[in-house]
């Protein structure tokens, strides 16, 4: 495949494979692309699109095979595979992400976790216990981490983040709201937790000036 695939392309395969997943667990073994776009509130010429990023799927007139559809989908994706995750910072947004299951359901499995702060260094959060930041240079490789999620304050984010690149983390999940300055070769993805619902804010906002 040598086409760059867009962003927005790789976060519809996601519900694709949700809504293919969901089909196969149904004993519903095939879908047509309009079908599929009407799933996921897409259109069939967006699904196919979408879909010939990375090859002919399906028969025309005949649509996807859900079982092969979805192994297909699960590899490109790297749901196929278990990738081990490290956080840093054991605060409540920290804790949380520790305590989720879902993340482990999903091929994610967290096996470590990192602060600065005495008081949690050394406590339990479910099966980890968290590290000092020290031992972080020394934990990545020997535990063949390759996420690290950055759950910290804006002004120690940056810092976090050159730490756990020289550890030899690819890619990372930046909950800080703060711009990370990264190497071409690492991954970057920014969750602005704030941002995200000042922007719900401006949306009701506009709701409230349409009533008037």
């Amino acid at each position: 495949m040598n086409k760059k695939v867009p962003e927005g392309v790789i976060s519809r395969l996601f519900i694709y494979l949700r809504e293919i997943s969901e089909l196969t667990k149904m004993n519903i073994h095939t879908i047509s692309s309009a079908e599929l776009g009407e799933r996921t509130n897409l259109s069939d010429a967006q699904v196919r699109k979408d879909l010939g990023y990375f090859g002919q799927f399906g028969v025309s007139g005949a649509g996807y095979n859900t079982d092969e559809l979805k192994a297909a989908l699960e590899k490109i994706l790297g749901k196929d595979s278990t990738w081990n995750v490290a956080v840093v910072g054991a605060g409540h947004l920290g804790s949380a992400l520790l305590a989720y299951p879902g993340l482990k359901e999903r091929g994610l499995n967290i096996v470590a976790a990192f602060d600065v702060d005495a008081r949690k260094i050394g406590k339990q959060v479910k099966d980890i216990v968290v590290q000092s930041i020290d031992e972080l240079s020394r934990a990545i490789p020997a535990k063949k981490i390759s996420i690290g999620i950055i759950a910290v304050p804006a002004k120690e984010a940056q810092g976090v983040a050159d730490k756990l690149i020289k550890a030899g983390v690819e890619c990372i999940l930046n909950f800080a709201p703060a711009t990370l300055i990264v190497p071409d070769n690492v991954k970057v993805k920014d969750v602005d937790l704030s941002r995200e619902l000042e922007t719900l804010s401006y949306f009701l906002v506009k709701r409230e000036e349409m009533k008037k």
